[in-house]
C-alpha cells in the first residue's frame, strides 16, 4: 500500500496584541506546555517553543494533512482563554491578528531549534521588530510595514 511521506518544517511567530509585555517568566513555561498539547493533539511534531514576553515562537515538524492556519487560530483562541481563566494577566490577554510562519529544511534543524532556545539571550541585542523585518526580509516576503503588528515604541 502506498503512503505519504514528507518532510516539512515551519517556524511560526506572533505576539501579544499591541505588543504588550504580558507573558511572565513565573508561568510562560505552564503556557508553552499548555501550547504544545494543543500541537500533539492535532497530530503534529513540536520541535521547540520559547519566547519573550511579547511574543512567542514555535517551531514543528508539520504533516502535510494539517492546514496551518487553522492550527495557530485553534492555538491563540485555545492558549487565549488558557491565560484568562488562570488569571495570570491582571489585565484582559489577546494574541495580535496574524502570524509569521517560515519554513525549513531538514539541515536547518538544529540552528532553527537553538535559535528558538536562545530567545532571551538573542533579545537582548536585537528587538522583536527587528527580528520579524529580518525573517521577512531573508524569506524574500514581500510586506509593508503598515501591515506589520502594531508595534509600541
Amino acid at each position: 500500500m502506498a503512503g505519504t511521506f514528507s518532510q516539512i518544517y515551519i517556524q511560526v511567530v506572533f505576539a501579544v496584541k499591541y505588543r504588550d509585555s504580558l507573558i511572565h517568566q513565573e508561568w510562560e513555561e505552564e503556557l508553552f506546555k499548555y501550547i504544545t498539547g494543543i500541537i500533539k493533539n492535532k497530530e503534529q511534531k513540536l520541535l521547540a517553543i520559547n519566547g519573550m514576553p511579547d511574543h512567542i515562537h514555535f517551531f514543528i515538524g508539520m504533516k502535510p494533512s494539517c492546514c496551518l492556519s487553522d492550527l495557530v487560530r485553534e492555538i491563540k483562541k485555545s492558549s487565549n482563554e488558557f491565560i484568562n481563566e488562570r488569571k495570570f494577566s491582571k489585565v484582559k490577554f489577546q494574541w495580535q491578528e496574524g502570524y509569521g510562519a517560515f519554513s525549513y529544511s531538514h539541515s536547518a534543524l538544529d540552528n532553527v531549534i537553538t535559535y528558538i532556545n536562545k530567545q532571551k539571550e538573542h533579545h537582548k541585542k536585537q528587538s522583536f521588530k527587528d527580528e520579524y523585518k529580518d525573517f521577512l526580509n531573508k524569506f524574500q516576503i514581500e510586506h509593508k510595514d503598515e501591515y506589520l503588528f502594531e508595534w509600541i515604541e
